[in-house]
């Protein structure tokens, strides 16, 4: 893996609505402070649809928080990683497994949902998800380069 010089975690976050905002903050911050303005709207926009993935998948089917068998609701982290030529995005969640992986779907123009990870391949150099040993969710991770 690439050695990132730079680094910066929001979390954790219950996988609640609010999240999606208080990414794009986030995000907004770390790449000011990092001098990577030109990457904000994009990297928000991609983070936004990350999370909102998990505050989604997160609900029962009417919106309403879901819970584990321990009363918990299931978490997030964010985390941004430069080099200075790429942007690495990851959100990592405690989303069960037998939620399913991630996978792009193409809508209908009709319909009002369903577009994120399509979003994400369009803007992204690189996408994808993996299962890390000894943690209990997914790691969905997105790609970009400096100057996109």
């Amino acid at each position: 893996m690439a050695d990132w010089p730079l680094i910066s975690d929001l979390g954790p976050l219950g996988a609640l609505p609010t999240v999606p905002r208080l990414a794009r903050g986030f995000v907004s911050v770390t790449l000011n402070s990092w001098g990577m303005d030109s990457l904000s709207d994009v990297t928000e926009l991609l983070v936004s649809e990350l999370s909102t993935n998990v505050v989604r998948a997160a609900a029962d089917p009417d919106g309403s928080v879901r819970y584990d068998e321990e009363g918990k609701i299931p978490l997030l982290w964010i985390r941004l990683l430069a080099d200075h030529v790429r942007l690495m995005i990851e959100v990592w969640d405690t989303l069960p497994a037998a939620f399913g992986a991630p996978v792009a779907r193409h809508p209908e123009p009709d319909e009002e949902s369903g577009r994120g990870l399509e979003i994400i391949e369009t803007l992204a150099e690189e996408w994808g998800w993996e299962s890390v040993p000894g943690w209990p969710g997914k790691k969905v991770w997105a790609i970009l380069k400096m100057g996109a």
